[in-house]
Formats: structure tokens, sequence, C-alpha cells
């Protein structure tokens, strides 16, 4: 091999590295860019709640089970249009205590609202006030 031919393996090398390592380098920023945006949006909905639509709303009937999970119910109720996020309403069960032993899921009726924020959700749940109790006590009065 001439020493020309060296010279510009040796460049190409030095081009083909670099190049490399700015790839890596702008991916790297790029899932560092979208993780803080989405961290950041996804805390945003833990702590500052929103309702999934403005007032009126639309009421919505959600029936829980005996012995059903809170991730079968956060699916349930994203796919009803009442949570925009399961996981974030997975998040705020974990503060409100809502699923524990002390707390736990109560099985019945609810008569829940497209605009009720996920904190307003869970503590209906959590009180356990089912669609039927409240007919009864309207009733009674």
């Amino acid at each position: 091999m001439s020493q020309t031919t060296k010279e510009i393996n040796r460049v190409t090398g030095t081009v083909i590295s670099v190049s490399l390592k700015l790839i890596v380098f702008a991916v790297t920023i790029l899932l560092l860019y979208e993780g803080v945006t989405r961290g950041y949006e996804f805390g945003y909905h833990v702590f500052c709640d929103t309702a999934a639509a403005e007032e009126p709303g639309v009421d919505m009937r959600v029936t829980i089970g005996e012995g059903e999970k809170i991730g079968d119910i956060a699916a349930a109720l994203e796919k009803g249009g009442l949570i925009k996020n399961r996981y974030t309403f997975l998040i705020q069960c974990l503060f409100y205590e809502y699923g524990r032993s002390d707390n736990p899921v109560l099985p019945g009726t609810y008569l829940l609202n497209n605009s009720m924020t996920g904190k307003e959700i869970i503590l209906e749940l959590r009180d356990g006030v089912t669609e039927e109790e409240k007919e009864t006590e309207s009733a009674g009065s």
C-alpha cells in the first residue's frame, strides 16, 4: 500500500468515526428531549388534574364488579372517555390511597361524568356511593 492510500484510509476512518459520534450525540439529545417533555406532560396531568371534557359533560354509568383491579377500572374509564390517561389515573389512585386495604374497591354501579377530574372520580369511587344508593336517598327524601 502506498503512503497516499494509507493517508486516505486514515482520513476516511476519522471522518466516519466523527460522523458516528455526531449521530449518537444527536440521537441522545433527541431522546432526552422527548423523555423530558413527555415526563413533564405526564407529571402535569398527575398533579394538575383536568377533566376529559368541559362542563356539563356526559353522564355515564360505570359498573365495578367484585374483586375488580384498579388497572381494569382505569382501562374501562379511559375506554369510556371519563379519563384521558389510565396511567395518570393509576398514579392518582396511589396518592389518594384508592384500592388499598384501607380504601378497597367497592363493587356497584356508579354514575360518573366526563367533566369530572380524576380526583373527583377517585373520591366518588372511594366513598362508595353507588347509583342505587343515590336513587334510594332521593326517593326517601
